[in-house]
């Protein structure tokens, strides 16, 4: 199970916003993934989809994003040029490294797989790179540009059509793709590699997945993708990439660094992403969650509000509490759920609350549960269940005052 991703920005090599997606898993968080798309691409192509949907599920985030002047980052896409995507990366690693973790694999796409074997090296955390349909050099891209390549070295810049819409590509864009040693970098990677590609694939040979594995070291290995295209635009393509990378990247991962950062750390921790007024990321142990606000209050409705948090732990003891109650006392019941409602309404005219409430007056929290009994109970049974309720510990917490102790401490 995963969660919807969540929208951010960060700067990229030009300066401009570049729009990203995280593809968060709903529980354990194995390690963070970057993924860089096919060239010319965005973030939110099928099989960037797929397999970070696929990998989240699988307990690994996710990060995805445009390069700069594509999809929904900001920039001029004709200034940019390989070095740059490759900025755009290391930035992106900077980003998580800063705001969540940096991450321990790499997946390229296409002209991003060339890109991550360039970049691998400059992320140190870094355990493991994925190429998709890579080619072995990148100037593979030019061969691409047909007959404007001789149009864009006399005039300096020229526009060229790739699939269905218009670039214009500078000089410097060519040069800067000739100049790049990609079987290079992936001689001196130092990382495992895995190198996928469909021998059918006929944008990027498969010529080039041979190029790539043989200049590589061991740890490698090569999964070849059947009959898929280049874009990977059949789900189940995608789907199978993205499960054989969590399963071969299982064994790559620095988990008990991990596991060991995470038990260092007591309690619940909070921190802003940074990405709107409201949105934080919430640690508790190797759980991630979302907290923000909705639209209405100036959040992103990302996540569940602070009240629906402590609404959730309300619910969450309540149904813990009654099922203790059932094993305990051997009753039928199959299965057990409450909903949780809150709301502020004003003390005089809250029927159930204390005759100390209402003396104080103003506004009171008012918190209402329904409770499901799926089972074979009498009515008595039932009564006491909802009495039994009462002794929730959270319950308990919530009528009774507490002490909250403040703080400050310096900053990791």
């Amino acid at each position: 199970m995963a969660n919807r991703p969540l929208k951010l920005e960060f700067d990229g090599a030009h300066g401009a916003k570049l729009a990203a997606r995280l593809d968060l898993p709903a529980g354990k968080i194995r390690a963070f993934a970057l993924f860089a798309h096919c060239f010319t691409c965005s973030k939110d192509i099928p099989a960037a989809r797929h397999i970070a949907g696929a990998l989240s599920a699988e307990g690994i985030a996710v990060l995805r994003f445009d390069f700069t002047g594509l999809g929904g980052s900001g920039g001029d896409f004709s200034s940019t040029g390989f070095s740059s995507n490759v900025e755009d990366l290391k930035l992106a690693a900077d980003f998580l490294r800063k705001n969540y973790e940096a991450p321990q694999l790499l997946i390229g796409h296409s002209l991003g797989g060339a890109a991550v074997l360039s970049v691998a090296a400059d992320i140190p955390e870094a355990r493991a790179v994925v190429t998709i349909g890579a080619p072995s050099d990148a100037d593979h891209v030019v061969h691409k540009f047909g007959g404007s390549v001789d149009e864009i070295r006399e005039k300096g810049a020229g526009d060229v059509d790739l699939a269905g819409r218009t670039f214009t590509i500078r000089k410097e864009f060519l040069d800067d793709l000739e100049a790049q040693t990609v079987r290079s970098k992936a001689a001196n990677l130092g990382k495992a590699l895995l190198v996928m590609h469909a021998p059918l694939d006929d944008t990027v040979g498969i010529d080039n997945a041979t190029n790539i594995f043989v200049a590589a070291k061991h740890p490698k290995s090569f999964v070849s993708l059947d009959k898929a295209d280049h874009l990977l635009t059949r789900s189940e393509d995608a789907i199978y990439a993205s499960r054989v990378i969590a399963g071969w990247v299982s064994g790559y991962l620095d988990t008990e660094a991990k596991a060991a950062s995470e038990a260092a750390k007591e309690g619940v921790e909070v921190v802003e992403t940074g990405q709107g007024k409201f949105q934080s990321m919430v640690a508790v142990g190797h759980h991630r969650m979302i907290a923000d606000e909705p639209v209405d209050f100036g959040g992103f409705d990302s996540g569940p509000s602070p009240y629906e948090f402590l609404s959730t732990a309300l619910g969450a003891c309540t149904v813990m509490t009654l099922r203790m109650y059932a094993d305990r006392k051997g009753l039928n019941v199959d299965r057990i759920g409450t909903r949780v409602l809150h709301d502020k309404v004003h003390a005089s005219d809250c029927e159930e609350c204390t005759d100390d409430q209402k003396e104080r007056g103003g506004k009171i929290d008012r918190f209402e549960r329904l409770i499901t009994l799926e089972g074979n109970l009498d009515s008595a049974t039932r009564q006491r269940m909802l009495e039994i309720a009462d002794k929730c510990p959270v319950h308990r917490t919530l009528e009774a005052s507490a002490t909250v102790v403040t703080r400050e401490i310096e900053a990791e």
